[in-house]
């Protein structure tokens, strides 16, 4: 991924964000939505993945609170799925986060998505419950999947 660059995300990248988080999940987040963790929520850290030509490939966010980081979302474009971008941006995303203090980090994921979990299984991250019915969209439970920093060797 030599020719990725990973920046904070800005206002103006929230119109190719939004492009893919709208071929990304069935119930998107609004431009609102990101404008409201950009500007309002200071817990947030959202960045961007950009290719050589500076369009926005992949986005991640999380919430850090005191040593935990809550990771609130994922995406990577269609095009660049399954290239090992998705696991170059968590890790851009865990490295910054644990600059912040970020010991240990949690997320939800549904069930279904095998390609996040096997994501999210090669960074450490373990599963620890669920919480049922939680995407309202489908009634669809979550699982809950941890991961603490200390224990964790990347490449």
């Amino acid at each position: 991924m030599d020719n990725v660059k990973y920046e904070k995300m800005m206002a103006e990248h929230l119109d190719q964000v939004i492009l893919i988080e709208k071929v990304s999940f069935p119930t998107p987040w609004s431009k609102n939505a990101f404008d409201y963790e950009l500007n309002y929520n200071d817990f947030a850290h959202y960045i961007v993945a950009l290719s050589d030509q500076n369009q926005v490939i992949g986005y991640a966010g999380v919430w850090v609170i005191l040593d935990e980081g809550h990771i609130t979302n994922v995406a990577i474009h269609p095009d660049w799925r399954g290239a090992g971008l998705g696991y170059a941006l968590m890790l851009e995303l865990i490295s910054r986060t644990a600059l912040l203090g970020v010991e240990r980090f949690t997320l939800e994921v549904r069930p279904s998505n095998e390609p996040a979990r096997a994501l999210y299984q090669k960074l450490g991250f373990v599963e620890k419950g669920r919480r049922k019915q939680y995407y309202t969209d489908t009634n669809e439970d979550a699982i809950i999947m941890w991961m603490n920093l200390s224990t964790q060797k990347y490449d």
